[in-house]
């Protein structure tokens, strides 16, 4: 549900945003690590309380991580003034155990000038005995500070109740919001880092949402926030949208902050409806877009493939610097096929070419998700899933496995998303991947599934055709 609430957590960096963030959210979103600057972009959450939070990149990046990118700090900088503008209250975080400094007393500043409401909130106070130099936060004059510790949880319902009670006076209560629902499909970008993910995300929520750069790992949180795109027909499609970071691979990590970047993307995946692999146009598939490819097909989600950056290789070809093509819907159709060869093990994916830039058939890539999920609720009526299977078998049987043939007995569709078929059968373990294929391929044409992933649960059974 998205919120008519928004609260948002800023601060200096290494306050204990982001473990607080999470503390609030009741699970690890945002990455925590002792090191400044770890968030970048705005991360957000949806929570059941009735209210949406936000996680900010810290303000004063240089004062903390000297080797951060000019241009890198200012975009973060340029998030937390955006988070803000947006919020409707604001948890100011400071640190308990080391005390005012300078940038602190800046940042309040910036706040008071937002005329937003406040609450000054004082970070690491883990118990009873932590010295806390309470004149100091006083003399903030943003009110009486909440004493709380997000990394041993105290203090932590009586801000929960600050929030609830703020947000009933703002927004009031969350039982009074209309909760006419509307199909909301998750979708994430997933691919190497700069191909192009937070380009594209910002060209679908049309701002300047998640920080783009040039900078390979600018992304480092995977971020999430709901969206509503208007066809061109006049209708409103409704999305949640995950930015991940660049997914690289785990011998290429330099840090932890890298190794929980890649966990949170890999995660991310596994709780959407579609997910959007993305490829460099000027690239090619590569063997990582094929093993990050290889991650949404373990993780048995619908994929569709996303060519970005098409404008670009567009411009070499008319240039001259691809030969051998006598038409753009020539080299297309050559790209394509070199897509299906190489990522063979998702068949029926949709490609699309695209251009975040340019916006080059951004509403169809949008398309094919919604029709990908459309088809990820039919059913498989038992009969005709079992004389489809049958009529398979007799056409094609599977080949002997030393000595004996997989038989299928039995089978009954079980579940969606992804499909599922428990299927009774002579021999679990015996099913060759290659006739596994053969089997899937065939079902999921005959049922229309094209693009939906299909498991078969496997389950050993005596023939019950013949008596013991």
């Amino acid at each position: 549900m998205s919120s008519s609430f928004t609260v948002a957590i800023v601060g200096r960096p290494n306050v204990g945003k982001s473990r607080l963030f999470n503390r609030l959210v009741g699970k690890r979103v945002s990455i925590v690590h002792d090191m400044p600057g770890v968030t970048r972009d705005v991360v957000a959450r949806d929570l059941d309380d009735g209210y949406t939070l936000l996680d900010t990149g810290g303000m004063g990046l240089t004062a903390g991580m000297s080797d951060t990118p000019e241009k890198l700090v200012s975009a973060v900088e340029g998030q937390v003034e955006f988070s803000i503008d947006s919020s409707d209250f604001i948890l100011f975080i400071v640190d308990g155990r080391e005390g005012m400094v300078p940038l602190d007393f800046d940042m309040a500043e910036l706040l008071r000038r937002s005329r937003k409401p406040i609450a000054l909130i004082v970070n690491k106070v883990d118990n009873a005995d932590t010295q806390v130099p309470l004149d100091e936060f006083f003399s903030l004059g943003l009110g009486d500070p909440l004493l709380v510790s997000a990394e041993h949880d105290r203090g932590i319902p009586q801000l929960k109740k600050i929030i609830l009670a703020k947000r009933d006076e703002i927004a009031g209560p969350a039982d009074q919001v209309d909760e006419a629902k509307e199909k909301v499909i998750r979708v994430c970008f997933i691919g190497r880092p700069n191909v192009g993910k937070s380009s594209l995300s910002n060209c679908l929520v049309q701002s300047d949402r998640f920080i783009v750069s040039d900078i390979p790992g600018t992304t480092r949180d995977s971020v999430q926030t709901p969206f509503t795109w208007k066809s061109k027909r006049g209708e409103d499609w409704h999305f949640v949208l995950t930015d991940t970071a660049g997914i690289r691979k785990k011998t290429k990590l330099d840090s932890s902050v890298e190794y929980f970047s890649r966990t949170r993307s890999l995660d991310s995946i596994r709780d959407v409806d579609v997910v959007f692999m993305v490829l460099d146009a000027k690239d090619g598939p590569t063997a990582q877009d094929k093993a990050i490819a290889g991650e949404a097909v373990k993780a048995n989600k619908p994929i569709v493939i996303v060519v970005n950056k098409w404008d670009l290789a567009l411009e070499a070809w008319e240039r001259g610097e691809i030969e051998g093509f006598e038409s753009e819907r020539q080299f297309r159709k050559a790209f394509e096929k070199g897509l299906e060869r190489e990522i063979f093990f998702t068949p029926g994916s949709p490609i699309r070419f695209v251009s975040a830039t340019e916006n080059i058939d951004i509403e169809k890539m949008l398309f094919d998700a919604r029709q990908l999920d459309k088809r990820l609720d039919q059913k498989m009526p038992t009969g005709k899933l079992n004389n489809v299977i049958y009529k398979i078998a007799e056409k094609m049987p599977a080949p002997k496995v030393e000595g004996r043939r997989f038989r299928v007995y039995y089978s009954v569709h079980a579940g969606n998303r992804p499909y599922r078929i428990k299927m009774f059968c002579n021999q679990a373990k015996r099913l060759p991947d290659s006739y596994k294929r053969f089997l899937q391929a065939n079902i999921v044409e005959t049922f229309k599934l094209k693009g939906c992933p299909v498991v078969f649960d496997l389950v050993n059974k005596k023939n019950p055709y013949v008596s013991d």
